[in-house]
């Protein structure tokens, strides 16, 4: 498919992989978390604060950017880099699981979707093809094929008819793609919780041929266990010299989890939405900075984390911040919970490489059921 876009594998251990993923706008080392930029921002964030978390590709919504600005203006205003100011890599989504939990009215059929904007009422058409149109016209280094999003929980039958439909839609996503150097085109396998119709979608996906694999419909609703029982069944089923994508996922332990069942891409809107309710992740899991114990309490959010939050601000600062609504505070956490989620990837990255992933884990977990103790 497209010459320049290319995926190596650095090391292993178990099933977890260590890689490093070549696109048009620079190298993603793997396994990565992408921070969410729905609306062609991170909510909160300057690109630069944005980089500057380690962060080396973000996720941007088909979706959303269809119904405003529009992909043709943002294409001649020069594409999605451009318009946002971000010229490190883009991953965007296909935009159906925004139309099946957005969008009013929505009708589908074989053609693909018709609906109305969840924003003023507009009537839309999404389909495979118009989905790489908006994709291409955007200039995203990796676009996603469309797809229909098993709703959770969902009957076999009906999961079956649905992945079966997305399956269709993957094969036209396909011969609509146009390649570019440095530009990629990802399946999404689905299938619900039921592991013969994922092993299915996941050999439809590898015959039709894509330059990286995602795992779509979990963190709906199913649960930890559920999720990785999914991933055991999956993963192993996909080609192993193409990335993973876990879409949508998640919490840390979700990721440390996922990663050690050889997943390499996470993105999820936990860590900015979080800062944007006054909880900030932490080695000593999740703090609530709502919270009246922090009012006096000079000690930083993680004394590990080398962020501009943590190394220049306290927690009686943020808390007091959180408690009068002022807008520094969600910039502030923020920036801590990407770097937090950076940090975590660097470190997998890191343990990966040195054979030492099953001991990272263990202390992952310890300290995060330890918590965060409070001063005496």
């Amino acid at each position: 498919m497209t010459a320049d876009f290319a995926f190596s594998l650095l090391a292993r251990d178990g099933a977890a992989r260590r890689g490093r993923m070549a696109t048009a706008h620079g190298t993603v080392e793997t396994p990565a978390f992408m921070p969410v930029g729905t609306a062609a921002t991170v909510k909160a964030m300057r690109p630069e604060e944005v980089a500057a978390t380690g962060a080396e590709i973000i996720l941007a919504n088909t979706y959303h950017l269809m119904l405003r600005p529009g992909a043709e203006r943002i294409a001649e205003l020069g594409g999605l880099h451009r318009f946002m100011n971000w010229p490190r890599a883009i991953l965007t989504d296909s935009g159906g699981f925004q139309v099946m939990s957005l969008a009013k009215l929505r009708e589908i059929d074989e053609s693909g979707v018709t609906f109305r904007s969840h924003l003023d009422g507009t009537r839309f058409s999404l389909s495979p093809e118009r989905s790489m149109e908006i994709q291409h016209l955007l200039g995203s280094d990796i676009a996603m094929a469309f797809d229909e999003c098993t709703p959770y929980p969902a009957e076999e039958a009906a999961a079956r008819a649905s992945m079966e439909l997305s399956m269709r839609w993957a094969e036209r996503s396909r011969r609509a793609f146009r390649p570019r150097p440095g530009h990629a085109l990802f399946g999404i396998v689905q299938g619900s919780i039921y592991p013969e119709l994922r092993l299915r979608s996941a050999a439809t996906l590898a015959e039709t041929g894509f330059d990286g694999y995602a795992v779509g419909g979990l963190a709906v609703g199913e649960g930890q266990e559920q999720m990785f029982a999914v991933l055991d069944a999956t993963v192993p089923a996909l080609p192993a010299d193409r990335p993973r994508y876990l879409m949508g996922v998640g919490k840390p332990a979700d990721i440390v989890g996922a990663v050690r069942r050889g997943i390499d891409l996470f993105d999820c809107v936990l860590p900015t939405r979080s800062g944007r309710t006054a909880q900030a992740f932490t080695r000593g899991g999740t703090v609530n900075l709502r919270n009246a114990r922090h009012a006096a309490d000079p000690r930083p959010l993680d004394a590990e984390c080398a962020c501009a939050t943590c190394t220049q601000y306290g927690r009686a600062y943020l808390h007091h911040l959180v408690r009068a609504e002022e807008i520094l505070a969600p910039m502030l956490l923020t920036a801590h919970n990407l770097r937090y989620y950076a940090d975590l990837m660097d470190g997998l990255r890191g343990a990966i490489a040195g054979g030492r992933l099953a001991d990272f884990a263990a202390d992952f977990a310890a300290r995060q059921e330890e918590g965060d103790i409070p001063p005496r």
